[in-house]
C-alpha cells in the first residue's frame, strides 16, 4: 500500500493533487483491491466519503474535494474511492458481481481502514448515482458494522426509483470501449456521451476526463493491473474501467428492477441521516416525481435543483459545490 506525507493542517492549501491508497477487500473469488485517492488531514476524526457514478472514477470529486478541505480549515479527510472495475482498482474475475451489494461491502472495508488508522467521529457520505445507491445500503441499513453511522448524507441525481429509459440509455453505451489517439480525442468521443450532465467549459471537461483513460500500454492481460503514477504516452488511449461493467446492468429484468426498487426504498425510509438531494432538473434518471416523494418520507431529504442539467451534476459549478459545502457544515 502506497503511503505518502501528508501536509500539515495549516498547508492544505498547497495540497493540489490526492494521495493514493488501497484497501483489501474480499470476494467470491479470492478479493480484491480497491484503491481510494485521500485529500485534507489524514488525522482528521471528520471523514467524508465521496462515491461515483456507474462509468466514473474517485478523481470525479477533485473540485467538491479542494471546497470541502477548504471550508473546514483543512481539518477533514475526503476519500474519494474507485469503486471495484473501475479506475485504479481491480477488475472482477465475475462479472456477474458488478452489483451494489459487493459496492457496499467494500466501501465497509474502506471506513473500516480509515477507522483503524484514524478513530472516526463524524462521517458524512457523497453519492453520485451509483454511488448514492450504495449510499442507501450504507445509510438505511442498520445491521451493517459500520464503524459510525453517517451524519450527513448527499444523494446526487438519484433516488430509490431509477427510470427505466435512463436505465437503457446508459446500457447502450456502457462498456462500449474503443481506442483514442489522445486524452483530448476521449475527451471529445464521452463528451458526446455526457451532455447531459450540463454546461462545462473545454478545461472542467478535459479535467473531469484525463483520469478516465490510461494508455493501452499499461493494460494486462487482465485489465486490472494499474500503475501507481500519471504517465505519458505516444500510442493509444483506452477507458480506465473494466467494459464488464455493464454486464448486470443489462441483465435487469423489469420484474427485478421492481423489486431492487422496493428495497432501495426499504433502506431510504430507514435512513436517519439528514439528507440533501440535489437533482439535475431534467434528470431522465431522477423523475421529479421521485424526488418530492424523497423529500416527504423517510429522512425527509432536502432537495436542490441545478437548471440546465440532467443525469448527473459534476460538481464542478461553484453553485453546484456551494449547495454541498453548505450542507455538510451548516
Amino acid at each position: 500500500m502506497r503511503r505518502d506525507n501528508y501536509p500539515h493542517q495549516n498547508d492544505f492549501v498547497f495540497m493540489t493533487e490526492p494521495t493514493l491508497h488501497y484497501v483489501a477487500c474480499d470476494d467470491a473469488q479470492g478479493g480484491h483491491r480497491m484503491a481510494y485517492w485521500q485529500w485534507g488531514d489524514a488525522r482528521s476524526a471528520h471523514v467524508v466519503v465521496c462515491v461515483h457514478g456507474l462509468t466514473r472514477q474517485g478523481r470525479d470529486f477533485d473540485a467538491l474535494a479542494q471546497a470541502i478541505v477548504a471550508r473546514a480549515g483543512g481539518a477533514v479527510r475526503v476519500v474519494c474511492p474507485d469503486v471495484v472495475g473501475r479506475g485504479r482498482s481491480d477488475w472482477l474475475r465475475d462479472p456477474a458481481f458488478y452489483q451494489v451489494p459487493v459496492y457496499a461491502a467494500d466501501m465497509l472495508a474502506l471506513v473500516a481502514q480509515l477507522h483503524r488508522e484514524q478513530p472516526i467521529d463524524a462521517l458524512d457520505y457523497v453519492g453520485t448515482s451509483m454511488g448514492g445507491l450504495i449510499g442507501f445500503v450504507l445509510a438505511g441499513h442498520k445491521e451493517l458494522p459500520l464503524a459510525r453511522p453517517i451524519r450527513r448524507f448527499v444523494a446526487n441525481d438519484v433516488g430509490p426509483t431509477i427510470e427505466p429509459a435512463a436505465v437503457q440509455r446508459i446500457g447502450a453505451y456502457v462498456g462500449q470501449a474503443g481506442q483514442f489517439a489522445s486524452v483530448q480525442a476521449a475527451s471529445d468521443a464521452m463528451w458526446a456521451l455526457s451532455t447531459t450532465f450540463g454546461p462545462h467549459t473545454p478545461q472542467q471537461w478535459l479535467s473531469l476526463s484525463q483520469h478516465m483513460v490510461v494508455p493501452a500500454s499499461q493494460r494486462t492481460a487482465d485489465g486490472s493491473a494499474k500503475v501507481d503514477a500519471d504517465i505519458e504516452s505516444d500510442g493509444a488511449w483506452v477507458l480506465h474501467y473494466d467494459p464488464a461493467i455493464g454486464v448486470a446492468l443489462r441483465a435487469i429484468t423489469p420484474e427485478a428492477a421492481a423489486q431492487g426498487g422496493a428495497i432501495m426504498w426499504s433502506l431510504y425510509d430507514a435512513i436517519e441521516a439528514r439528507t440533501l438531494l440535489t437533482r439535475g432538473a431534467v434528470s431522465d434518471l431522477l423523475s421529479r416525481d421521485t424526488a418530492l416523494a424523497m423529500t416527504q418520507r423517510g429522512p425527509r431529504a432536502q432537495l436542490v435543483e441545478f437548471d440546465g442539467v440532467g443525469h448527473a451534476p459534476t460538481f464542478v459549478d461553484p453553485a453546484q459545490i456551494a449547495a454541498v459545502t453548505d450542507f455538510l457544515f451548516d
